[in-house]
């Protein structure tokens, strides 16, 4: 049996319509103390509620009640009994980043790089956050344990909001879900204990005490701790819950599982990390291929590379920790004198294998202690440091990555005679060709619409049979992103006519499913410029990354490991 925790509560708990009936039918009089609900508890008003209560000594006339009271549970107080252990079903919770979110770029400040998730409520505007809930949301040890962006089907939508159908304007909810791409995450409580709005640190003066960092005259008594809160009420005390909707029923989480992540059991203990490896000039020239069949049989797979020359800037950044030593002239002639291989490489836990691999940054060290590392076996040209680089960190991979590869965006169009197995193929094959699909929306396109994705033809003789075939049925018009986008998406499309694409590139996507010209498929920009003014003219709150790669350098961006 589970132990019974001692609740430290002076005022009732009111957070349901029922409680508030309830409430409502006290004696005397109810005082209720929304204070609490922006930035948690008042010390003073609290010791005046007791010495009320005390004074008075009548439970009758004279109440007290909070909206989103912070409960403190005794550690020691317990019956004897063990309590259970959590069932693995509990550890979860659906959430879905809706359309309107995605569309504004929000969904990356709400769940800041993968450790939280809010779910907007519908017709809501854009959702404007200060940028420091982000810092609050990562604080709070919720962590993303799966996500995908997808466009969600008039089914999953109804499935997911049954609890509102009978809403008057639900069906116009399920064509504004049904309208653009979301983001559905797997989110689990994590294992560090988590804070909250008034998130504790010791005390310096005490040392056995606890205070709210955002209110340092709220103290926590000695050997309390906070009640750990789940996401709804995570998000509830940080006052957005009206902006979210989160699935924790443990059965309808784990039918949404099986429906959005059908390989979550498979995949759920992995942990996919991307890095930046770069080997210097000298080693790519003469042990290129040595080095990547030893990456691809360690398990890493090559994302993205590009052959880049540093600049003498670039090249005292990146050394700058030997700048006082002999050879540092002749180590900025060397990693200067050609081209150096940039790798994005990912791999289960990436970041920790690729420092073991290459080993230290020293080759005398390397040789001494790990001689089977690549710093030892590829040592070159008497110059005593690794020639090769890896991230040492997860952050300071994702600025090496944007640096190096600075994203781009194309748009790409799945054309109407497509079916729904074959769209789900392809947006597959874009997946796991390392673009990621930053806006998506079904569209039934018009005479107006088709004229701004393929204005460039709009005089050829052809251009009226275009229109036609557009205007027949939905399309999937998306904004797809990485380094290169337009003219990787291009070699993934193939080439214009199907059958010429079936000789010349078979595996591309209108060798695959084109039929015709016309029916081929697929559709994508020429360049970067027409790629963004049609994005521009189909999605109008898009906002691109930032496109172009900071040559300057102002801060070290790398670290030899």
């Amino acid at each position: 049996m589970a132990g019974k925790k001692r609740e430290v509560q002076l005022q009732a708990v009111v957070n349901t319509q029922s409680l508030w009936d309830e409430m409502l039918q006290n004696k005397g009089l109810t005082v209720i103390d929304v204070y609490q609900a922006w930035c948690g508890p008042c010390k003073a008003m609290q010791t005046l509620f007791r010495k009320l209560k005390n004074e008075l000594n009548e439970d009758e006339l004279l109440h007290f009640a909070v909206y989103h009271e912070i409960l403190f549970v005794d550690p020691d107080e317990d019956d004897g009994g063990d309590a259970p252990s959590e069932s693995v079903d509990q550890l979860y919770c659906i959430a879905i980043i809706k359309p309107d979110a995605v569309i504004s770029r929000k969904s990356q400040e709400i769940k800041q790089k993968g450790r939280n998730v809010l779910a907007l409520s519908y017709m809501c505007s854009p959702l404007r956050l200060d940028p420091t809930l982000s810092v609050k949301i990562i604080k709070a040890g919720f962590v993303i344990e799966m996500e995908d962006k997808r466009l969600l089907t008039e089914q999953q939508v109804r499935d997911f909001y049954h609890r509102i159908a009978d809403q008057p304007d639900f069906e116009e909810f399920v064509l504004f879900m049904t309208s653009g791409l979301s983001h559905i995450l797997v989110v689990s409580q994590g294992n560090e204990e988590q804070p909250t709005l008034g998130e504790t640190r010791p005390n310096p003066e005490t040392e056995d005490e606890e205070i709210y960092e955002d209110h340092p005259d709220v103290v926590i008594p000695p050997g309390m701790k906070k009640k750990r809160d789940s996401l709804q009420e995570f998000l509830e005390r940080q006052h957005i819950s009206q902006f979210c909707d989160v699935e924790e029923t443990v059965t309808n989480v784990n039918h949404f599982i099986d429906v959005f992540f059908p390989d979550f059991e498979n995949m759920k203990n992995l942990k996919l990390e991307k890095i930046l490896a770069l080997l210097w000039p000298a080693l790519f020239q003469e042990k290129k291929e040595d080095v990547l069949k030893i990456i691809e049989d360690e398990g890493f797979k090559i994302l993205m590379q590009r052959q880049i020359v540093l600049s003498k800037e670039e090249a005292h950044t990146l050394c700058k920790e030997y700048e006082n030593e002999d050879y540092f002239g002749k180590l900025i002639e060397k990693m200067t004198s050609g081209p150096s291989l940039a790798l994005v490489l990912v791999r289960d836990h990436g970041l920790q294998h690729w420092k073991e691999l290459i080993g230290p940054s020293s080759v005398q060290k390397a040789k001494e202690s790990v001689p089977e590392s690549l710093c030892a076996r590829f040592a070159m040209e008497g110059l005593p440091i690794n020639q090769l680089y890896g991230s040492d960190s997860l952050e300071a991979a994702e600025r090496d990555i944007q640096y190096f590869f600075p994203p781009q965006s194309t748009l790409a169009l799945l054309k109407p005679h497509l079916t729904q197995e074959q769209r789900e193929e392809i947006l597959k094959l874009i997946r796991e060709a390392g673009f990621e699909i930053t806006q998506m929306k079904e569209m039934l396109l018009n005479e107006e619409e088709v004229e701004k994705i393929y204005s460039k033809i709009k005089g050829k003789d052809f251009y009226q049979d275009v229109v036609e075939m557009l205007t027949e049925g939905p399309s999937l018009v998306m904004v797809l992103t990485r380094w290169n986008a337009v003219s990787d998406w291009r070699r993934l499309m193939g080439p214009v006519e199907p059958e010429e694409a079936k000789l010349l590139s078979p595996d591309s996507i209108r060798a695959r499913f084109g039929r015709s010209v016309l029916k081929n498929a697929v559709h994508g920009s020429s360049n970067t410029y027409e790629a963004m003014e049609s994005i521009n003219r189909i999605f109008e709150d898009f906002i691109p990354e930032n496109p172009e790669r900071n040559l300057k350098m102002e801060r070290p961006i790398l670290k030899f490991t």
